[in-house]
């Protein structure tokens, strides 16, 4: 579960860690500033967890607005589920809703691979060019086949983990 930090805009004020919601919600309801009025604005960090969910936390953005969701994520998807939402909204962009997202919203094709290369090699393999007799298999050329899926494919890393993926 991560730990987050609810940092007070208030420079009167001092914040406070948390790893839930309701935790959050006790805390920010009972924070109050040098002179006795409730804090309202919260800048949320990032403080400690797993690798994954740290870019989890900065693709989904975290802010006081949408850490019940991101909280929610964190705890509920798995690895694959995590990584996909990272891709799909942290490198292409795609926007969500933290209220109902869920990473079958997103196309994500992703292979646990370290290069194009290595993808081309599987394509290869799985039989995705076809039956390639064994007479013709040490011919091929697999830097121009992974030079190929380079037009369609990326790679990335994320949270120490090479990644190749595509998306629609």
């Amino acid at each position: 579960m991560p730990y987050l930090h609810a940092q007070p805009y208030d420079l009167s004020a001092t914040g406070f860690y948390f790893e839930s919601m309701e935790a959050y919600r006790d805390q920010a309801k009972a924070n109050r500033n040098a002179y006795g009025a409730p804090v309202e604005e919260y800048e949320i960090q990032f403080i400690d967890g797993d690798d994954l969910d740290c870019a989890l936390a900065d693709a989904w953005g975290i802010n006081q607005a949408n850490i019940g969701g991101y909280l929610k994520a964190a705890e509920n998807w798995d690895e694959n589920e995590k990584t996909v939402f990272i891709i799909a909204v942290g490198e292409c962009g795609y926007s969500f809703d933290p209220k109902t997202v869920s990473s079958s919203d997103y196309d994500v094709d992703l292979y646990h691979l370290d290069s194009l290369k290595d993808l081309a090699e599987q394509f290869v393999e799985d039989g995705l060019f076809g039956d390639i007799p064994d007479t013709l298999a040490p011919y091929l050329d697999y830097d121009a086949i992974a030079r190929d899926l380079a037009c369609d494919y990326t790679e990335t890393t994320i949270a120490g983990e090479r990644l190749i993926y595509r998306a629609a």
